[in-house]
């Protein structure tokens, strides 16, 4: 039987390509998309037109209900026993002109639905006595970053998670890990550094594929991962962390 697995945010550039790995791994993927269904069935198309299995669904991450509910209904077809915490968004601002509003919807989407998504599937990870559990993150967490205090400030306690779960879960087979992405080319941040810049900043002198986001959670989920958990893994071109 093929193992399920759910992908938070399928339907943008590094959910989609995590996606299109999984399913290329044998996986049959859920593709989460929060409010543009037409993405997510695009990339259940790429998936199906490849000869493998995937189905989007649609639910908001910050909405405990309706996680619960829909994820609910998704266990009654099978154990879902990989799970990709991609969704996540960023509303860039100064700390100090900071509206309460961009401060919590940042919280609320990169942290809290992360509890909301990953809670009512970790019985069943637990019972089966096997899971995979990948949190992208970011390198904000790790080194901070200008105007992004909300989101680093989500995106480290994500590390948090991360590593407590981990400890928790152990003995059930259940790994737990977070991938920091560095500068990635996708929709999200383009427009954010100019080519220059990126050579500037990065050792490598380009930005990173989302493809290669997926390589490494390729890797994480498979059965050669099985002693690798608790771990921030950046993926960055060799941009300093420390």
């Amino acid at each position: 039987m093929l193992k399920r697995a759910l992908i938070t945010g399928g339907s943008g550039d590094i959910g989609a390509a995590i996606a299109v790995q999984l399913a290329a791994s044998g996986c049959e993927v859920l593709v989460h998309a929060n409010s543009h269904l037409e993405r997510a069935q695009a990339v259940c198309a790429t998936i199906e037109q490849a000869g493998g299995s995937a189905r989007p669904v649609v639910f908001d991450v910050t909405s405990r209900q309706q996680c619960s509910e829909v994820i609910e209904s998704l266990l009654q077809s099978g154990a879902i026993q990989i799970l990709v915490n991609n969704a996540g968004m960023h509303q860039d601002v100064p700390f100090a002109g900071m509206s309460p509003s961009a401060w919590q919807q940042v919280i609320d989407v990169n942290l809290h639905g992360f509890y909301h998504v990953t809670r009512p599937l970790i019985m069943d990870m637990m019972r089966t006595r096997w899971g995979r559990i990948i949190n992208i993150s970011s390198l904000a967490a790790i080194t901070g970053n200008r105007g992004q205090v909300n989101y680093s400030a989500a995106k480290a306690a994500l590390h948090g998670a991360t590593k407590s779960l981990a400890l928790e879960v152990a003995s059930r087979g259940i790994t737990v890990n977070a991938i920091a992405p560095g500068i990635i080319a996708t929709q999200m941040s383009e427009g954010s550094f100019s080519t220059a810049q990126i050579k500037q900043m990065v050792p490598m002198q380009r930005a990173g594929k989302p493809q290669e986001v997926a390589a490494l959670a390729g890797f994480l989920v498979s059965d050669e991962a099985a002693y690798l958990s608790g771990q921030i893994i950046a993926v960055n071109g060799a941009m300093p962390t420390g």
